[in-house]
């Protein structure tokens, strides 16, 4: 079993900054990827960043240029720093993690961008 704590969730203006992070304890072997997601209110779970074991990423269209995801392998953490919010960023965020034991959710934390 694996546990997924988020946390650095928040309530920000637009144009302000938030770092995420995602702390994995339990029966971890052989973590392979781990990433962010976002869920808006009313939409599909969707996406933002990910990043390998190799530290290779991938990011959401939309959050190109402005959030970064890394991760501290000796920690199990994965972190997402996020710049210049933007209200349309709004969401649930969500960490997953794909290892050798299987796929695991975090509970998520909400982020919340308004004026």
């Amino acid at each position: 079993q694996v546990q997924l704590v988020e946390s650095g969730g928040g309530l920000v203006q637009p144009g302000e900054s938030l770092r995420l992070s995602c702390a994995a304890s339990g029966s971890i072997f052989s973590i392979y990827t781990m990433a962010w997601y976002l869920q808006a209110p009313g939409k599909q779970r969707e996406v933002v960043a990910a990043i390998t074991w190799g530290r290779s990423t991938n990011y959401a269209e939309s959050v190109k240029g402005r959030f970064t995801i890394s991760r501290d392998s000796a920690k199990n953490t994965v972190y997402l720093q996020m710049n210049s919010l933007k209200p349309e960023d709004t969401a649930v965020y969500y960490c997953n993690v794909l290892s050798s034991a299987g796929a695991y959710w975090g509970r998520g934390t909400q982020v919340t961008v308004s004026p």
